[in-house]
């Protein structure tokens, strides 16, 4: 009887219900059709020869009345900012992606070796920006809807339909405090997706604090013929750059080429030794008499 009184059980019918998720297709993973569940009210189903069908909801449990309601109340020590440089661009020998590695926490240097480039599948590397929190459960939720799609279908999901899939799964956190920019780096395609369920497709993507600046690189000297040495060095330059200018970026730089067998990983750069490197390169720096003093 408590148990009835807690979960609204009284005064109800008598009839037999079911999960909410009893007339649902079973070849959909369970949390993909979670986020289009409906808080609804009788139902009648035909497989079961019109037995009503109802989902009790406990009042603990109710759904808010408003969006206002998602806000959290708690107050943080300091503010969140945001910052990082990502960027992805097509040429002739595929897909570039690079990113630094430095997580940040308003002023503070949270994590100075943070992995921003994920490899979801033999052929797709996302960037990330935003929370890292969220980015990471929403990389591990894609990487693991599209794996399901494969052994369903016996396929790989397309990189658009991956683009469709994330942006339809993030739409319904539009507006709460869920922070998420992902730019999904195929091997002939480059596809924005970010919180609110937008989904842009372009040749040339920079997310981020310093993407300003790393724009500023790329469109100076992009162009669809570079070969794959001379755009490793354009991807590698434009981090840089954005970096040295950018408090929030910094540390090392992180980059994949995907091309039609795949991607692969250059070894991880130091950045400040690409800022020596540079500066001797323009007489502004020497290294034997920095070391002598």
């Amino acid at each position: 009887m408590a148990l009835e009184d807690i979960c609204n059980f009284k005064d109800k019918p008598t009839h037999k219900t079911f999960p909410f998720y009893a007339s649902e297709d079973t070849s959909v993973s369970v949390f993909t059709e979670s986020l289009n569940f409906k808080w609804r009210g009788e139902m009648t189903s035909k497989k079961a020869s019109d037995v009503p069908l109802e989902f009790h909801v406990p009042s603990l449990f109710k759904r808010p009345s408003s969006r206002a309601s998602h806000s959290v109340s708690v107050r943080r020590p300091f503010p969140l900012s945001h910052g990082t440089t990502t960027l992805g661009f097509i040429f002739q020998g595929g897909v570039i992606a690079a990113a630094d590695t430095r997580a940040s926490a308003g002023g503070l240097v949270a994590c100075p070796a943070v992995h921003k480039i994920t490899p979801i599948h033999s052929h797709l590397v996302v960037t990330s920006s935003g929370s890292g929190a969220d980015c990471m459960l929403w990389e591990r939720i894609l990487t693991r809807e599209i794996r399901l799609y494969q052994l369903r279908h016996k396929r790989r999901l397309s990189i658009r339909g991956t683009a469709k899939l994330l942006s339809l799964m993030l739409h319904p956190f539009k507006g709460t405090d869920v922070c998420v920019a992902l730019t999904l780096c195929g091997w002939d395609k480059l596809i924005y997706v970010c919180s609110d369920g937008a989904r842009l497709q372009g040749d040339i993507f920079s997310v981020g604090s310093g993407s300003p600046y790393a724009y500023g690189v790329l469109d100076r000297s992009l162009s669809w013929s570079l070969n794959k040495e001379e755009a490793i060095l354009l991807a590698r330059e434009a981090v840089f750059r954005a970096t040295h200018r950018d408090a929030y970026s910094g540390n090392n730089v992180d980059l994949f080429h995907v091309t039609a067998e795949g991607w692969r990983q250059r070894q991880r750069e130091d950045l400040k030794e690409e800022y020596y490197r540079d500066m001797e390169k323009r007489g502004l720096y020497n290294k034997t008499l920095f070391l002598a003093i």
